[in-house]
């Protein structure tokens, strides 16, 4: 996978990555970086940072034109979060701030020291936001449900779905000497890149770095939310990550107008909900058990995460905050339901069309084996019925994620397998070397072969 990360742009690629950036730079949205990614024939542009309502409507324009230009180039864009077993899927990093009107960035503590002339500020908002993520994480984890994020969360740089933040070694330290009284102002450490070239001398970068296996892992001046999924909109995880911060600052709020002082609202805060935060190794499959012993919020059914949206905790913070109310909160919930069951649904009979017509033909042809091929068409088929005669939505949306991450997932080891013994004159469909290796599978003109 190195080889590809690291390499120069498919030149076919860089072309159409160009025209996406040009299309959207017309439209005002600009798209500053591009380049590859882990997995083959994954790419990747990054915005500019802005207000988070404009953002969310460039970044699904850019969605609509990276769909609509690739097929300019015979190729496909793919926002699908996991295509493929066992190598990276596709994600959005929400990279997340908070900033006064005037441009203070309030998770920069030498902006808020030097605008304020007050070191303890910044503690106390990370403190509100440390409580935040702990009381709400069933939240952050409702609104990075989907069904492709079913497939990508906890392994290949996609963290898993145990919300915890990453605040580094500096910040964490800082943050534990604040709450017990011995600290001094927060000063993010520095320290000295080795380039391993001798005319290149070493240069000064900063310490803080984002935790790729955390969720929602502080990278200096903002949190990035990397649990998101590449095909998602993102207005539900920034009205979500909005409101439990405003929720984290009215509490407070609230006590230090009835006369508590903020240093000691931030301290008990931090004492209460230190758990939350975890530094180390997210697909330690001992962190599992640890976040069960802290009783951090771990949801691994995405349907169930879907399901918070109406727990009464949850139906009083958006109440309260005039978002939205217990009636729009359950519409969404549905809506989640509906849209996670569709996708399924059409997955489902895609995969049956495939078998059927083409795949299971194809080894009847080579007169091999079809034993486990026609099992799985007879299981896929069966789950699927059962979720089209389910009448109640949640519990249709339970059998659509079982069919999808069990019953098709084990119809595609079948097919895998096929695939590995089917004379390739036969095989009727692109196989994974074509799929995953496009460099290898062009003519000097950019076309697929």
């Amino acid at each position: 996978m190195c080889d590809h990360y690291f390499a120069p742009l498919n030149q076919h690629a860089l072309e159409c990555i160009k025209a996406m950036q040009e299309e959207a730079f017309l439209l005002g949205i600009p798209l500053k970086t591009r380049h590859r990614e882990v997995a083959p024939n994954q790419y990747e542009m990054a915005p500019y940072f802005g207000h988070c309502t404009s953002q969310i409507d460039q970044n699904l324009m850019a969605m609509q034109i990276c769909d609509e230009v690739a097929s300019r180039f015979g190729l496909a864009c793919l926002f699908q979060e996991k295509p493929f077993a066992g190598i990276n899927g596709s994600g959005k990093h929400n990279n997340w701030s908070l900033g006064t009107k005037e441009g203070i960035n309030l998770l920069n503590a030498n902006q808020i020291a030097k605008a304020s002339g007050k070191k303890e500020i910044f503690p106390v908002l990370m403190a509100a936001l440390v409580s935040a993520v702990d009381k709400h994480g069933d939240l952050m984890r409702s609104a990075i449900a989907s069904p492709g994020n079913d497939f990508r969360l906890g392994a290949c740089e996609a963290p898993p779905a145990i919300i915890s933040t990453y605040l580094g070694e500096s910040l964490t330290k800082f943050l534990d000497e604040f709450r017990k009284g011995t600290a001094d102002n927060y000063a993010p450490p520095k320290k000295m890149l080795k380039s391993g070239v001798d005319i290149v001398p070493d240069f000064e970068v900063p310490a803080e770095d984002r935790n790729r296996t955390s969720p929602f892992p502080y990278g200096g001046h903002r949190f990035e939310f990397r649990a998101v999924g590449s095909a998602q909109n993102v207005s539900m995880v920034n009205t979500v990550l909005c409101a439990i911060t405003a929720d984290a600052l009215r509490e407070f709020s609230d006590k230090i107008e009835a006369g508590q002082k903020p240093v000691d609202v931030a301290k008990q805060a931090l004492d209460k909900h230190w758990r939350v935060i975890f530094n180390g190794n997210g697909y330690d499959p001992a962190w599992k058990e640890e976040a069960n012993k802290r009783g951090i919020w771990r949801i691994d059914n995405g349907v169930d995460a879907m399901g918070k949206l109406t727990d009464d905790k949850n139906v009083k913070l958006f109440g309260g905050l005039g978002i939205m109310s217990k009636e729009e909160l359950a519409a969404r919930r549905d809506v989640n339901y509906t849209h996670y069951v569709g996708m399924v649904e059409m997955e489902a009979l895609a995969l049956l069309d495939m078998l059927r017509q083409q795949i299971i033909p194809a080894m009847k042809e080579a007169a091999l084996d079809c034993n486990s091929l026609e099992a799985a068409h007879k299981a896929v088929r069966k789950g699927l019925d059962a979720v089209h005669h389910e009448e109640d939505l949640a519990k249709k949306a339970q059998l659509a994620r079982s069919l999808r991450l069990e019953i098709m997932d084990e119809a595609r080891q079948a097919c895998d397998a096929a695939e590995e013994i089917c004379p390739a004159h036969l095989w009727p469909i692109a196989t994974y070397k074509e799929l995953l290796f496009l460099d290898q599978n062009q003519d000097a003109n950019g076309a697929t072969l």
